[in-house]
């Protein structure tokens, strides 16, 4: 058995990760209390007006203003699916690091992506995978990503997906798939096909699934509406076959449309892979986490993204060494 650990230090619920024993602290009060700044309609429409300007991401732009990859990984220069469209990000973050455009619409509301553009989106990902391990062996560990809209750190407006893959797998990744694999060796069970099975049962955040995909409100969430969706028997990207990825779209849209009318209109969402080239179902399944990030206020971009809020990687745009730099010239 699973155990759901919490305590209650009023008005405070302290949660524990049943697999990581990481701490979550929940208080719903807080989601009450004072706001200073009020949510303006006119903000929304103004951010977009203004960035698709310039956006490069637009048609008519992304072909002179993004780069292309290699031949060896791509013969056309960028990976086209559909709409999607995948090219290397000028600004990256880590190795191997693509941008995948989902769509031609600068903006679309968070209920208006559709299953075929998701679809097409995780098609083109695979592809670009495929290609770059068959290049470079070492490159083992993807990770599919969003941070739309500015409150969740994305600097563009225009929908599109960060995608990397690396050598090593992120703190999250490596800290989940540890624990799993001493899990299966303790009791000789999946943790993750033990939870959804206690889950379904309980039915207290058990929210959708199939043989394929559980949708689950986690128990102790990393951020603010976490959803996980939970890959049955797999435990890589790579192994996402187009059934799995039309019922992950599928899932994945119609949460969205929740997310709208709960009032939420900007977001992350993060998967959790193991490498592409190894097979570790038997201890780990693969999840990909949907957390919702404040709606736009303003035009700003948060410095806190997915790579912190859910692989534990802090991305930081400045070199202790410059700004120390800075600082005794200041002073």
């Amino acid at each position: 058995m699973i155990e759901f650990r919490k305590s209650l230090h009023a008005p405070v619920e302290y949660r524990f990760d049943p697999l990581t024993g990481a701490q979550v602290r929940i208080n719903p009060a807080r989601a009450r209390r004072a706001k200073h700044v009020a949510f303006r309609e006119d903000d929304l429409a103004r951010l977009i007006k203004v960035s698709r300007q310039k956006c490069p991401f637009c048609p008519g732009r992304v072909e002179a203003e993004t780069p292309c990859f290699p031949e060896d990984i791509c013969e056309k220069g960028r990976l086209r699916i559909g709409e999607s469209l995948l090219f290397p990000n000028l600004n990256p973050f880590g190795e191997q690091h693509a941008v995948g455009a989902i769509c031609s619409n600068h903006f679309l509301k968070i209920s208006e992506f559709t299953p075929d553009m998701v679809r097409d989106n995780l098609l083109a990902t695979k592809l670009y995978i495929a290609s770059v391990h068959a290049r470079n062996r070492e490159a083992r560990y993807p990770v599919y990503m969003w941070n739309y809209l500015p409150p969740s750190a994305g600097s563009i407006v225009h929908p599109h997906v960060q995608i990397l893959l690396e050598s090593e797998p992120t703190p999250q990744l490596a800290n989940l798939m540890a624990k799993s694999l001493n899990y299966y060796r303790s009791s000789g069970q999946n943790y993750w096909a033990m939870l959804v099975e206690q889950e379904r049962k309980q039915g207290e955040r058990f929210i959708a699934g199939d043989d394929l995909i559980s949708v689950i409100a986690s128990f102790a969430p990393c951020g603010f509406n976490e959803i996980c969706f939970i890959f049955h028997g797999i435990s890589s990207l790579a192994q996402l076959d187009e059934t799995r990825i039309e019922s992950f779209s599928d899932r994945l849209t119609i949460v969205l449309m929740a997310y709208e009318g709960m009032g939420i209109g900007s977001f992350n969402l993060c998967t959790l892979s193991g490498p592409i080239d190894e097979d570790f179902s038997n201890c780990y399944w693969m999840s990909a986490r949907l957390i919702s990030r404040p709606y736009p206020r303003g035009i700003y971009t948060n410095d806190s993204g997915p790579m912190e809020r859910m692989q534990g990687v802090r991305v930081i745009d400045t070199l202790p060494e410059e700004l120390a730099r800075k600082m005794n010239l200041a002073l």
